[in-house]
């Protein structure tokens, strides 16, 4: 069963930024981190939802260093618009979880033209993530590292990348794979960067399993009935979900390890061609190149 999240070791003077923390996942994680004394930074793009969220944690943790900052990861604008505004409250950043996701959506483009799970829920979270590294970098130390952790799904292991059609032939399930899948190849290299850097931050992915939250509005076998019928044995609740993002989050047992793959806080194989290094360095590339910021990694890994 799961073990209780409370034997988790109190966090004060921790910093974490959750995106999507609104509801599901994103709000549970957040939730269980303000618990363990983190101030807690909820980037979301619904400013009515993430207010009441901000209030309902701070009444139910007694946490008051819980904040919201409008970041729409849709928009590599807003995204960059976040992170200036972050880095002008002069804090540290030891957490970044990457949760926010769209799921199944019809088809639809982003602010800058990119299809909508591909563009949100991978590019987004790319640029963030690159753009608060320097931060995390300054606020990790050895034996404390500063933790990045991004939300995949097992959706992924059904999942194709095809780098010359990142954006083109659209199926709901396909895209949304193929974006969680992209999660996945972007941590392994963004680990081994780190890790050739010498910078005291880690990059895993968590694997919340199949969880009863909004997501699976869109899914054709979400229907009610097979819903009810199965909920009990097949869904997780969203607290359940957020175990893993909280244990990786905090854990000792992790400290300094990334580049891992985790379900139920183990340590799982991902798809066979995530550990593809050519394919990591590619799409890597090509996202730097989506998203206009520099590749590192040919500096990185010469000689």
């Amino acid at each position: 069963g799961l073990e209780s999240p409370w034997v988790l070791a109190p966090q004060p003077d921790r910093v974490a930024v959750v995106t999507g923390g609104t509801d599901g996942i994103g709000y549970a994680t957040a939730r269980h981190l303000a618990r363990l004394g983190m101030r807690v930074i909820i980037a979301g793009n619904n400013t009515g939802k993430a207010q009441e969220a901000v209030r309902q944690i701070q009444e139910e943790t007694l946490n008051d260093k819980v904040e919201f900052l409008y970041c729409d990861l849709a928009s590599l604008k807003s995204i960059r618009q976040f992170v200036q505004t972050f880095k002008k409250k002069k804090i540290p950043l030891h957490v970044l979880v990457n949760n926010a996701g769209v799921m199944m959506v019809p088809q639809r483009r982003t602010r800058d033209g990119f299809e909508e799970h591909f563009g949100l829920n991978y590019l987004g979270h790319f640029l963030l993530t690159n753009l608060l590294l320097d931060t995390m970098k300054e606020s990790g130390s050895p034996g404390r590292c500063a933790r990045v952790l991004t939300v995949s799904s097992a959706t992924h292991y059904i999942a194709e990348l095809d780098m010359e059609d990142l954006q083109g032939s659209y199926s709901p399930h396909g895209a949304y794979a193929q974006s969680k899948l992209a999660l996945v190849l972007f941590t392994y290299h963004l680990q081994r960067l780190l890790a050739a850097q010498g910078s005291p931050v880690t990059a895993n992915v968590v694997d919340p399993g199949v969880v009863n939250t909004d997501l699976y509005r869109h899914v054709f076998w979400g229907t009610r009935l097979i819903k009810k019928l199965f909920s009990w044995w097949f869904f997780k609740t969203p607290d359940e979900g957020a175990w893993t993002s909280v244990y990786a989050a905090v854990t000792p047992d992790l400290e300094g390890m990334g580049g891992r793959y985790l379900y139920n806080e183990k340590e799982t194989k991902s798809l066979a061609v995530t550990y593809d290094l050519d394919l990591q360095r590619e799409l890597w590339a090509r996202s730097c190149q989506m998203t206009g910021i520099t590749d590192v990694t040919p500096d990185t890994f010469s000689g």
